[in-house]
């Protein structure tokens, strides 16, 4: 990348916006495009659906591929504070996921500043925000 710092800084923050509009134009045209997509996808995969049901088999080799139905099984909680007792009483962290709450380690940590749990990663970057004007 060449050296932007001889170009004054309207300039860069025109070219920035107009670069940020650009993209967002094309993100929306292809949100709607692929929604579509979708929309015609979930049509077809009901119709295999219904194809397996109406059948009573569970996979289907045809001459321009197979498809085949199996279940898939989701887990949620609508009561946190009984899933974290739950968790606690059986032992069973690996319920959770593997990741932190940004916006609430955050906030403990400004609260607490002289706390750092231990294996805890911190990583900080300047970043730019650009609005118009």
């Amino acid at each position: 990348m060449t050296d932007q710092s001889d170009i004054p800084a309207d300039k860069l923050t025109k070219a920035y916006i107009k670069l940020r509009a650009k993209r967002a134009e094309i993100s929306a045209k292809y949100k709607e495009e692929d929604g579509a997509l979708v929309r015609q996808q979930e049509i077809l995969k009901n119709a295999l659906l219904d194809y397996c049901e109406n059948h009573n088999v569970e996979s289907v080799r045809t001459s321009e591929g197979l498809f085949f139905r199996s279940t898939k099984t989701k887990y949620w909680t609508s009561d946190w504070e009984q899933m974290y007792s739950f968790i606690k009483e059986h032992d069973v962290p690996e319920f959770l996921d593997k990741r932190l709450n940004q916006t609430n380690v955050k906030q403990f940590l400004e609260e607490n500043p002289d706390v750092l749990p231990k294996g805890m990663n911190v990583d900080t970057e300047y970043v730019i925000s650009v609005r118009k004007k």
